[in-house]
């Protein structure tokens, strides 16, 4: 069910748009800074969005019924709601409550470890290109931040930022990647992170799994383990994704209670609507929701890069909601091009300036979208 702000409306049984506004769903992270919102988005003819790596689909049905049933608590704070997602948050993965830390989206969290462990005598590590909000959040701060290039095969460079890791206050490992969408198994995680706090125990390593939900190569495994039993490790997760509720902005990361602990001092206390908890708490457990995305994303992923590899293009491993292709040229001109044309893609990723990040959208915007790259490529 793709999700239109008039279904939106409709959906929830409320009688006026203006409720919902454009800016209000129209916000997608940085690529929001760089585009106008355009007025006939919703349209056939409007703008297909492929550059965020949203899910083109929206929250599942469990959600909706939630948000319309917390309706009437919107006039209370969020304390009891907060309650209610951690202990589904808890339940889903076995772990204690003491274990989760709730965010304002995944972005919370990672912005909560930059401030609590990078400081002016230990520097973030992070790659090039990765999920840049860590080190925007440590150059804000005015912290020195260390760029790993990544490697020929687009996966992070685990050996080289293992040797920058020394003295560091954290590492950014995004797993699956952001732009590159690859992932690292299970053996190779855990040797880096036994590598990093055998040479510099006091680091800490911050694992972004927002796109676990989408990983198919078998060697992956989920770093919580790792977390629970090392104060060291965090794991960062996100409702933005394979729940579809980027809008809606809920996160949270699992940890050593310790951990946790510390990082509750930077949390924005009330960070999250009662609508967002209700629909997250609600959504956390529906494997139904989640194997019918997968399932989706998968077949609109094949669709597109059979589109590519035809056209001679090497469209990479993607453990991820999105593709990132060699089209052999810059991609600025492309991108403008697909823009003008109804598309939007991924922004430039340098230095993979000839790389194109495009997100999956539904079967008929990749159709569309193909089409349409068929004729730019051309």
């Amino acid at each position: 069910m793709t999700v239109s702000r008039r279904h939106f409306v409709s959906a929830l049984g409320l009688g006026g748009a203006g409720l919902l506004s454009p800016p209000l769903l129209g916000g997608r992270g940085h690529e929001a800074r760089l585009a106008t919102w355009l007025s006939s988005a919703e349209g056939p003819a409007g703008l297909i969005r492929l550059d965020s790596n949203e899910n083109p689909n929206g929250p599942g049905a469990r959600a909706f019924e939630a948000i319309k049933a917390m309706f009437g608590e919107a006039n209370r704070y969020p304390d009891d709601p907060e309650r209610a997602l951690v202990a589904a948050i808890a339940k889903e993965h076995g772990v204690a409550e003491q274990n989760v830390l709730l965010g304002c989206g995944s972005s919370e969290i990672l912005r909560m470890c930059v401030e609590a462990y990078v400081n002016t005598a230990q520097h973030l590590v992070t790659a090039g290109p990765t999920f840049e909000l860590p080190a925007n959040f440590a150059k804000t701060m005015g912290r020195a931040v260390v760029t790993v290039p990544v490697d020929a095969k687009l996966r992070l460079d685990l050996g080289a930022m293992g040797d920058k890791a020394g003295g560091a206050g954290l590492v950014f490992f995004c797993n699956p990647n952001n732009p590159t969408a690859t992932v690292h198994g299970d053996a190779a995680v855990r040797e880096f992170v036994a590598r990093v706090r055998r040479d510099s125990p006091a680091t800490v390593i911050l694992m972004d799994e927002a796109y676990h939900e989408y990983v198919e190569d078998p060697s992956y495994r989920t770093a919580i383990p790792l977390a629970l039993a090392d104060a060291n490790v965090i794991v960062s997760r996100t409702f933005s994704k394979v729940f579809g509720m980027a809008g809606l902005r809920a996160g949270y990361a699992i940890a050593h209670k310790d951990t946790v602990r510390r990082l509750q001092g930077w949390r924005l206390g009330s960070g999250i609507s009662v609508l967002a908890l209700a629909a997250a708490t609600a959504s956390v457990g529906d494997r139904e929701h989640i194997a019918l995305e997968q399932k989706r994303n998968r077949e609109a992923k094949a669709f597109t890069r059979a589109f590519f590899e035809k056209a001679g293009y090497d469209a990479g491993v993607s453990d991820a909601n999105f593709l990132m292709v060699d089209i052999k040229r810059d991609m600025r001109p492309v991108r403008e091009a697909c823009r003008k044309e109804g598309i939007a893609v991924g922004r430039p990723f340098p230095p993979l300036t000839t790389h194109l990040r495009i997100s999956i959208g539904t079967m008929e915007e990749m159709q569309r979208a193909t089409e349409v790259l068929r004729r730019v490529l051309a």
